[in-house]
């Protein structure tokens, strides 16, 4: 039985068995993970429902990736940058494919938790009703200038009149 599941933004053809290098997920080496994004799965030419279809993995190592070279050049500005990148993979081996499980539902409240629950909450007093406001003067005070503030723009000298045309006389 093969299936198709989608992990770190990527799908992957996965069978029982495979050993497949997926973008990192969180979890040490011998932790086992379900993967749930299953896009298709069959036997054959066969095509299986996918509806709570889950895959069974088993990390086997948290590794990195190749050294990437990233370098930036701008010519004739003495500008140069080389950076190096490794990516973090997680390297999965499928154990098993077609569990119906999913994600794991919260347990169930206790009874004394729901005792404490069906107490009705405290009465809150009524809210005052916030007080007008203030009148503003009709008078606008100077603004106090603080340090490093722009200087106001100087004023605009006033549209010219377009100059009135000259006839010539011959």
């Amino acid at each position: 039985m093969f299936a198709v599941v989608r992990t770190g933004g990527k799908q992957y053809r996965v069978a029982a068995g495979d050993k497949i290098v997926v973008e990192k997920l969180a979890g040490e080496a011998g932790d086992s993970v379900d993967l749930t994004d299953v896009l298709l799965a069959g036997e054959g030419s066969d095509l299986k429902s996918t509806d709570g279809l889950t895959v069974a993995a088993k990390i086997v190592a948290q590794a990195k990736g190749e050294k990437v070279t990233v370098f930036k050049k701008k010519r004739r500005h003495n500008y140069r940058r080389k950076r190096g990148h490794r990516q973090q993979h997680t390297i999965l081996e499928i154990v098993s494919i077609g569990g119906k499980g999913g994600a794991k539902k919260a347990a169930p409240k206790k009874a004394e938790d729901k005792k404490a629950d069906d107490k009705p909450a405290a009465k809150k007093a009524p809210a005052k009703k916030a007080a007008a406001p203030a009148k503003k003067s009709t008078k606008s005070a100077a603004p106090a200038k603080k340090a490093g503030t722009k200087k106001p723009a100087a004023k605009k000298a006033p549209a010219k009149k377009p100059a009135a045309k000259k006839t010539e006389k011959k």
